[in-house]
This record gives structure tokens, C-alpha cells and sequence, in this order.
């Protein structure tokens, strides 16, 4: 067979990686106008297969180039550099409600990129591919330091960017699922910052403290960063997702030890009972959670706000009292938190206190509620155990897979510019 005959070669480059890093696919030797499926596919750490594949026509040299050459069609179509990643999906006959999340950062994640002869939709691993190669990409760059840290009553783990510091500090906060969540944190320390990510709502703090951590745990977090000889104290930003956003809001506005030098806030919500203590917060969002309404398989049949937004003042943090560079990130089909409309009335809240000139918003049409690093697959649903509501639900994240793929791609690059402008330029 000719196409057998002229051994069809694959290349990736670069074939070890930073997961925000681009690569580029290239099939060569192929015959001229060939019919070609290229396709990707991951086993995650559950042990659960994950897959994307595209369709292409090679040209008259017999060559395709995944970055250049439009996808004909499959998980993707037109020209996409990394839709191989951030159209990967579970395979067929899989559970539902998958979410691919990395778990251990010290090792790679694989992926298998082949090349088959016409266009195909299924089947793959009953198939010889014609070429394949796997790549590794990485949430740690080579001489990131991962250390776990328990002092002080803190559940969480410290990275360290490679080389003598010290450095700027970022406090990475997750949302409602609880866990010490390592991925992103380990990422920006590959760019540069120190970073704390902090489990601050799994049970077993909880135990320890015989209660929901409050104000004097995010506290605690921020000295500790602060007390590093390897942190710049005078340069520690926040970040957070969902309710890791509300948080931050929080102890931006009223902490009188957290001082961020400057905030990056992802689909969160600035409505919480302000006059309360941290741990009541909790329950108002547990008290919140009964208002999700969901069908017989347990899915959420209605996009879950949990906190509308509100004219009581009682039930906003005062945005107006931030004193540092604010970024808000906005998926403006966000099917669990009203960002959207939390960023409107924070603005005008910032106008207001005459602090507009330190808020910048980035709102993403058709982007969903979990914009994380760039390349990562879209999750529109996925099973979730919040803590925060102790309930278990398919939650509805929102986002369309195009719109949502490039909002995280371009959020991630001016996240990670602003971070570098405050915490290294400005300073």
C-alpha cells in the first residue's frame, strides 16, 4: 500500500513541555490529498481515557501542519493550534460528569498524538496508527520546589519558582470543592512567583479547629508568605476562583493584615454577609446551595446562582475599600455565579469610592464558570462534592467549548502580565 510505502512521519515540537506552552504537529510523507485524522488522547490519574481528533487533507508536499491547516472537521475544525488539547473530551462509554484535573504536579501528563488514514470518528485503539508520538506537559518547570506546609494549623503547599529569590508571592485560593488543589499554583511558580495554594474547607480542618476556618486562617497564610525568606514581603498578590473570589474581595476590603499588593479575581461574587464572621459566611452559602434545583439523575436543571446579586449593603463586600490593583475575570455564561452582574455592581462601586482606575475587567462572551490554564478541556458539567453546601450535584459550569478555550488562553496570558507588572515592574 503506497501510504505503507512511504512510512508517514509525525513530529511534536516541543515533545516535553509547560502545559500553557504551544506545540507544533507536522505529519509528513504522506500521498498529496491523503485523508487524515489526527488524534490525541490521555489517561488521567482516575484512569479514565480522554480523546480529540481532527480531520485533514494533506497538501501537495504530503504534509500537514496542525498549526497552520484548517481542521476539516472532529472536535474541532478550522485552524487550531492546541485543539488537540482543549477539545479533549472522555471517551465514548465513559461515566459523565468527568472533569480532567491534574492531581500529582510532579509528574508529567502523557499524551498520544497519532496520525490515521482517513477520516475517522471512533475506533482508534483498534486501529495501527500510521505514525504517533507522546509528549509530556508539565505544571512544574524544571527547578520548581514543591513543600508541603502544616505549621501553624495551615493546610496547604508552598512552591518556589528555580533560582536563589526571593521573590514576589501569590495566595492561590480554590473554590467550594475543598482539597489542596496544586496544578495552578505549581504553574505560576513556573513563571515566576512563589505561590501558596491554601485548603481552606475540607473536613479536617474543620476537625482540627472544631469549626469553619475564619479570618485569622486566611491571616495566618498571608504572614506566612510574608515571614518567607524566599518572598518579597512587600509583594504578595491574591488570586481566586468562585468562592476563592468572594474570599478575597473580603480580606482585600476589611483584613487589616492582608494588604495584597494586588487581586486577580476569576467568576466570583462580592455578595456575602459582611457583617459576619468568615465561618458564618459558610453557611449563608450552604443556606444558599438549597435553592439548586435538580432533576432525578441529580444534575442541576437551573443555572445555580447562589448568591444574586442584592441591593442590601449588608449582603455586599465594599469594593470601594480595595486599595490595590483589582482584575476581574468574567465568563459571561457562567451557569454557577452571577459574575457577570457582580462585576457591573463592583465597578460602579469603585467609581464611587473613586477607585476605578485600579480595576480592570476582562468579561469573555461564551466563556463558563472554570476559566483555568489555557489548554485545558472545557467542562461545561461535571460531578461535583462541594463543602462549602455539602451537597453532591452535577454542577452546571456553562461555556461554549470555542469561546470558552480562548478565554482562558487570553485570561491566562494578562493574568500573568499583570501579576508581573504589580508584583515586579511597578514595585
Amino acid at each position: 500500500m503506497e501510504v505503507k510505502r512511504r512510512a508517514v512521519k509525525l513530529s511534536v515540537h516541543p515533545s516535553r513541555g509547560l502545559v500553557d506552552e504551544k506545540f507544533v504537529i507536522v505529519v509528513q510523507n504522506a500521498p498529496p490529498g491523503l485523508q487524515l485524522t489526527v488524534h490525541a488522547f490521555h489517561r488521567c490519574e482516575g484512569g479514565h481515557g480522554w480523546e480529540a481528533f481532527a480531520h485533514y487533507v494533506s497538501d501537495a508536499g504530503g504534509s500537514v501542519n496542525v498549526s497552520q491547516d484548517a481542521s476539516m472537521g472532529g472536535t474541532y475544525s478550522g485552524v487550531e493550534q492546541m485543539g488537540l488539547l482543549w477539545s479533549l473530551r472522555p471517551v465514548p462509554g465513559s461515566k459523565p460528569g468527568l472533569r480532567m484535573r491534574k492531581m500529582n504536579v510532579q509528574t508529567p501528563m502523557e499524551f498520544t498524538i497519532s496520525v490515521h488514514l482517513g477520516y475517522r470518528t471512533e475506533g482508534f485503539m483498534d486501529q495501527v496508527a500510521l505514525a504517533s508520538q507522546v509528549v509530556e506537559r508539565w505544571y512544574m518547570a524544571p527547578g520548581v520546589r514543591r513543600i508541603p506546609v502544616t505549621e501553624d494549623g495551615l493546610s496547604a503547599t508552598l512552591f518556589l519558582p528555580s533560582g536563589p529569590g526571593p521573590f514576589p508571592a501569590i495566595l492561590d485560593l480554590w473554590g467550594g470543592g475543598g482539597q489542596l488543589v496544586e496544578y495552578r499554583a505549581a504553574l505560576l511558580a513556573s513563571h515566576g512567583f512563589t505561590s501558596l495554594t491554601l485548603d481552606y474547607l475540607t473536613p479536617k480542618i474543620s476537625q482540627e479547629t472544631d469549626k469553619m476556618v475564619g479570618e485569622s486562617y486566611f491571616e495566618k497564610a498571608f504572614r506566612f508568605l510574608q515571614q518567607h525568606p524566599q518572598v518579597l514581603a512587600d509583594r504578595i498578590a491574591m488570586l481566586g476562583l468562585s468562592l476563592g473570589c468572594s474570599i478575597t474581595l473580603r480580606m482585600a476590603a476589611y483584613s487589616h493584615v492582608v494588604k495584597p499588593t494586588c487581586a486577580v479575581c476569576i467568576n466570583g461574587s462580592h455578595v456575602q454577609e459582611v457583617n459576619k464572621k468568615q465561618e458564618e459566611i459558610i453557611a449563608f452559602f450552604r443556606q444558599q446551595s438549597d435553592k439548586i434545583q435538580v432533576n432525578e439523575k441529580n444534575e442541576t436543571i437551573t443555572k445555580t446562582m447562589l448568591v444574586p446579586i442584592t441591593s442590601d449593603p449588608t449582603l455586599k463586600v465594599d469594593v470601594g475599600r480595595v486599595q490595590c490593583p483589582l482584575l476581574l475575570v468574567v465568563g459571561e455564561d457562567d451557569h454557577n455565579w452571577p459574575a457577570s452582574e457582580s462585576a457591573i455592581d463592583m465597578k460602579e462601586m469603585m467609581e464611587q469610592a473613586g477607585n476605578s482606575h485600579l480595576l480592570t475587567i476582562l468579561s469573555y462572551p461564551d466563556a463558563g464558570h472554570l476559566i483555568e490554564p489555557p489548554y485545558s478541556p472545557h467542562s461545561k458539567a461535571s460531578f461535583f462534592l462541594s463543602v462549602a453546601s455539602l451537597r453532591k450535584v452535577t454542577a452546571l459550569w456553562g461555556g461554549q467549548c470555542v469561546a470558552h478555550a480562548y478565554a482562558q488562553e487570553d485570561s491566562w496570558k494578562k493574568m500573568l502580565a499583570f501579576l508581573h507588572h504589580h508584583l515586579y515592574v511597578a514595585c
